[in-house]
């Protein structure tokens, strides 16, 4: 799970305006290397169209009436992130919710690539939702830190640093509040082989040089491993890769399909995956997509954590986030306070309110605050502080549970073990034809 840009051929996000010729603008590039909404004439980062995006991608918007069937087949009013289009696009989420009105099998997967001490907010959303999706669900769920993938795409990190990063991110992923005994992590340096492997295989046969190179932008300058990785990827969206979970019927596995929840950087991977899961006899992969939380410095950019003021970090003191955001958070408000209050802000591209879209979980307040500004009634400052507040809660909680975890329980969610869980209380009995 790639998650952040850094390495040749790709430009970072936050150096795009540097690279750009004077006068000539740049379009959007995203990929699980590169994030970034392009460049304007004038040089200016211009903020990710989503719109755009799921037309390129082929994605299908999340509509209200997806919502309101979410909300029928669950019971559960959508979250936040569905209700406000931070989740926005989805790849066959219907089959899923068919699924679990019939109580018929599915589990979640989602990831992470390791490559800080610490992960930042913006790598917190999936995992949030997916705790979410896995308790209303009451389905397994498979999350997939891949070291392998870090190694091999940064010259700067080697095999000790992604094997360090893992732990560290897998006791901060636990910390998310994952039920133990419906969650496997694991680490591709610790568990590939067996049937992971031979999926692998089955895949990576599939999958050509030239396939990898315009789905990624790859060129012959990229080493064998990034190639391959998406054959690895994949292999976590089939059921028989986890007999410990699913069991050894191979015949009976392969019809269990998998729901991703990922950043829609991510789609590329599992657009290669679901082209070819049918011809491996296996159920293509559905998957949920989140828009970017995006850096302090603005629209058009994503959190790195390689560049530590374009983040909120999960270790980061009180003091430390406060100091962030008013340094660092990029405004939509006015130059001065008498033309912020004359003229309104501009919430659209006010990273501190696009923050407490995120964070702030009551839509009725949020509205209240989005009003204010954009009619004046509350200052910069103001917005800040509310988005300062909001984060340094947020995060402390996070840092209390943290501080929970012990190895003991890193080794038993990591540890290769049968799942339990329950699925739909109330499924609608499908009857069988004769």
């Amino acid at each position: 799970m790639a998650d952040e840009p850094g390495q040749p051929p790709a430009l970072t996000t936050l150096s795009l305006a540097e690279k750009a010729p004077d006068s000539k603008a740049v379009g959007q590039k995203i990929t699980p290397f590169d994030v970034s909404g392009g460049v304007d004439e004038s040089g200016k980062l211009l903020p990710v169209d989503y719109d755009k995006l799921v037309r390129e991608f082929g994605a299908t918007p999340i509509t209200p009436a997806l919502l309101e069937r979410f909300e029928k087949v669950t019971g559960h009013r959508p979250h936040r992130f569905m209700r406000r289009g931070i989740v926005f696009s989805h790849r066959e989420l219907t089959t899923i919710l068919d699924r679990y009105e019939k109580g018929q099998p599915f589990y979640l997967y989602t990831g992470r690539g390791p490559s800080s001490d610490s992960m930042h907010v913006g790598h917190t959303i999936p995992f949030e939702f997916t705790k979410w999706l896995q308790d209303v669900f009451d389905c397994p769920l498979v999350i997939m830190l891949t070291d392998d993938e870090k190694f091999m795409h940064s010259q700067k990190i080697d095999v000790e640093d992604a094997k360090r990063y893992t732990k560290a991110n897998a006791m901060d992923i636990i910390a998310v509040g994952f039920d133990m005994k419906k969650t496997f992590i694991f680490s591709d340096f610790d568990f590939v082989g067996g049937a992971f492997y031979e999926n692998m295989c089955r895949m990576a046969k599939r999958i050509t040089i030239n396939s990898i190179k315009g789905t990624f932008g790859f060129n012959d300058s990229n080493n064998i491993g990034e190639f391959h990785f998406c054959a690895t990827q994949s292999a976590s969206a089939f059921a028989t890769s986890f007999p410990h979970i699913f069991g050894t019927d191979r015949k009976k596995v392969s019809s269990i399909p998998c729901l991703i929840p990922c950043a829609i950087d991510q789609d590329p991977y599992f657009r290669q995956c679901r082209e070819n899961a049918e011809k491996m006899k296996y159920k293509k992969p559905s998957l949920i997509h989140a828009i970017f939380l995006p850096a302090l410095q603005g629209p058009g950019s994503k959190m790195s954590a390689s560049v530590d003021t374009s983040a909120i970090f999960m270790n980061d003191t009180p003091a430390r986030i406060k100091n962030k955001i008013n340094k660092y958070a990029f405004s939509g408000g006015r130059d001065t306070a008498e033309l912020q209050r004359q003229l309104g802000g501009n919430s659209k591209v006010d990273v501190p309110f696009q923050y407490l879209t995120f964070f702030l979980e009551d839509d009725e307040e949020l509205e209240r605050i989005r009003t204010a500004y954009e009619k004046g009634e509350m200052l910069t400052g103001e917005m800040k502080q509310r988005c300062i507040a909001e984060l340094q809660t947020y995060v402390k909680g996070f840092q209390e549970r943290r501080a929970q975890v012990t190895e003991e329980m890193l080794k038993e969610y990591m540890s290769t073990r049968p799942l339990e869980w329950k699925g739909n209380p109330n499924p609608i009995v499908v009857e069988k034809k004769n």
